[in-house]
């Protein structure tokens, strides 16, 4: 071999991390739950109605009230309810939410990015792909948090709705995903590795 085979050798044995099929499987799977996360948290939060209680409705956009004579009554004015900080709460309830999302889409991205471009880069997007999903997983947990708080005097465990539990479930998974995501590439590649890299 001539010296110049030998060093683009040398260079793509560098280049290319070489995963074992189950770690590419665990990696899929850590993506398909991610993803997974993104949409139950983006119905959640684009439904709204996360908490039913005796015959009020509440969401993260609007209040509504249900009686035999009226029908169901809807307000936008979440002030209107009756309960002191709902309406600012919410508006913080609905940007953690939001940004939670957002997080967890380029989160998401960046982990597709790593396993379909393997370059001497890919293991770091992976390492910050899990990042902004476990950055997501605080912002998500955080409006859930946030939400049960200001509604704690209304809220019961069978008050919640689907959509509410639809919101938690897809927080729980982003916090597996993250620290699955975190762990593979402890196991397979330490962080001493990825310093030099």
């Amino acid at each position: 071999m001539t010296a110049i085979a030998v060093q683009a050798q040398r260079l793509l044995s560098q280049r290319r991390p070489h995963w074992s099929f189950f770690e590419s499987f665990i990696r899929t799977l850590i993506i398909v739950c991610a993803a997974l996360a993104v949409v139950l948290s983006s119905v959640s939060i684009c439904d709204g109605h996360w908490l039913l209680a005796e015959d009020r409705l509440f969401g993260l956009w609007h209040f509504c009230t249900n009686s035999n004579q009226t029908g169901t009554h809807c307000l936008r004015d979440l002030s209107q309810a009756g309960i002191p900080g709902l309406a600012v709460g919410m508006v913080l309830v609905r940007s953690m939410g939001a940004l939670a999302v957002v997080t967890a889409i380029f989160g998401v991205e960046l982990l597709m990015v790593s396993q379909v471009c393997e370059d001497l880069h890919s293991l770091r997007k992976w390492a910050l792909g899990s990042i902004l999903l476990l950055i997501s997983f605080v912002l998500s947990s955080g409006g859930l948090l946030s939400f049960v708080i200001l509604l704690r005097n209304h809220a019961t465990l069978i008050g919640f709705t689907l959509m509410f539990w639809c919101q938690f479930t897809a927080s729980f998974l982003l916090f597996l995903n993250a620290i699955s995501g975190l762990h593979v590439n402890s196991i397979t590649h330490p962080w001493d590795q990825l310093r030099k890299l």
